[in-house]
């Protein structure tokens, strides 16, 4: 088989279809933490749009959400856990 045709042949595989990070039946809401907790970083940060693979209005609700959810103290603005061991440790 010559280089030509074996190009042909890699072009051909198959790529599974990742699933929508939230489905049609989550509400999207500051009292619901199992789901706004899979858009924060270990740091508390926000992950991007890029990340979460959400829509536009996703993001925009899961934000909403995160930020209430932080006002009403139901999650920190900050994760600092680690930079406490490490001086802790330190000691």
């Amino acid at each position: 088989m010559d280089k030509s045709k074996r190009l042909f042949l890699k072009s051909k595989r198959s790529f599974r279809r990742r699933l929508p990070p939230i489905q049609s039946g989550d509400r999207i809401d500051y009292k619901n933490m199992s789901l706004i907790s899979r858009f924060i970083s270990e740091q508390g940060k926000i992950l991007s749009r890029r990340v979460n693979r959400l829509t536009l209005k996703q993001q925009r609700l899961i934000t909403i959400a995160i930020k209430q959810a932080r006002i009403l103290s139901l999650l920190p603005f900050l994760n600092n856990e680690k930079q406490f061991e490490k001086s802790e440790s330190g000691r």
